[in-house]
């Protein structure tokens, strides 16, 4: 089986990366010229765009930045939807509103195509290590059919529902991964300020209650003032603007994600938009005028 994928970034290339070890044939499509040398020079075939991928390859996984650009390649000019038969597959696995998964798999099952939304959570790490979260939306009968396909990128693989359910997990995931590295954040620059060592206090906390993934992960970066991009900022308020625009045409309110918006676009109006989103811990250090990482930068 012959497998397409379209957007190698940060994300995209390590993931395609694990589906050729685990032996299968891939043409790739990127925009980055050099990203497709390095892939051909793998083995993998090059196609020029959508359209070339989708007449050489049974599946095609995208992993694109939003909404605009999945309807772009799939159903735009020279996109999958003009060189796909009615045996195509694709695979979404892009963070994107899941009412434009929806319209965008209408339009594909016009030309028999079927399409599942397969969000992953995990970041640069795990899609290097292969042990991503993946969230999948569609038809059951598809699903299965890919399952170890998608394990190949995977540490676990989940059927969520119809198709846009894959992309309601993950804004779900998005939305609480936000609200938790806020508090974390918050409460380790309210323990600097109240004169407690935030590292101590981290020390103390991960072992209860309080203690998440989200805490192992974030609270020594911030700590050690390392923001290093795992996932960017501006990739976090993407998500965040598809949960508020899924959530408000439900009428749901979302006053918590509303609020991490706020905090993420004073981040952006600082330029840290490209950092790591435990920056978050910035904002707090600019209202309080103290660091919990100053110690480790002296």
């Amino acid at each position: 089986m012959k497998i397409g994928f379209i957007g190698l970034g940060i994300m995209g290339s390590p993931m395609a990366k694990n589906i050729m070890k685990a032996g299968y044939d891939l043409v790739v499509n990127t925009h980055n010229a050099a990203t497709v040398r390095e892939f051909v020079g793998l083995g993998a075939e090059a196609a020029a765009n959508g359209r070339e991928v989708a007449e050489k390859a049974e599946v095609i996984i995208t992993m694109l930045p939003n909404s605009p650009q999945v309807r772009e390649v799939c159903l735009g000019e020279g996109g999958v939807l003009e060189g796909a038969g009615d045996r195509t597959v694709v695979i979404d696995m892009s963070s994107i509103d899941p009412t434009e998964s929806r319209a965008i798999a209408a339009e594909l099952s016009k030309k028999g195509i079927e399409m599942l939304d397969c969000p992953v959570s995990g970041g640069e790490p795990k899609a290097i290590d292969g042990s991503l979260s993946v969230m999948c939306g569609g038809r059951k009968e598809i699903w299965d059919k890919y399952y170890d396909l998608l394990m190949t990128m995977a540490g676990s693989v989940v059927y969520v529902g119809p198709i846009g359910s894959g992309n309601v997990a993950k804004l779900a995931n998005q939305m609480i991964v936000a609200a938790n590295i806020g508090i974390v954040a918050e409460a380790l620059t309210f323990a600097k300020k109240a004169g407690t060592d935030p590292e101590l206090v981290y020390k103390a906390i991960r072992g209860g209650l309080a203690g998440s993934t989200v805490l192992d992960a974030k609270a020594p970066m911030m700590l050690a003032g390392d923001y290093k991009p795992g996932f960017r900022i501006n990739l976090h308020v993407k998500d965040l603007t598809n949960a508020l625009n899924a959530s408000h045409a439900i009428n749901m309110p979302v006053p918590m994600t509303a609020h991490m918006m706020e905090v993420m676009q004073e981040l952006m109006n600082h330029e840290e938009g490209g950092c790591d989103h435990n920056d978050v811990v910035r904002y707090y250090e600019r209202m309080t005028g103290v660091s919990i990482a100053e110690d480790k930068e002296q």
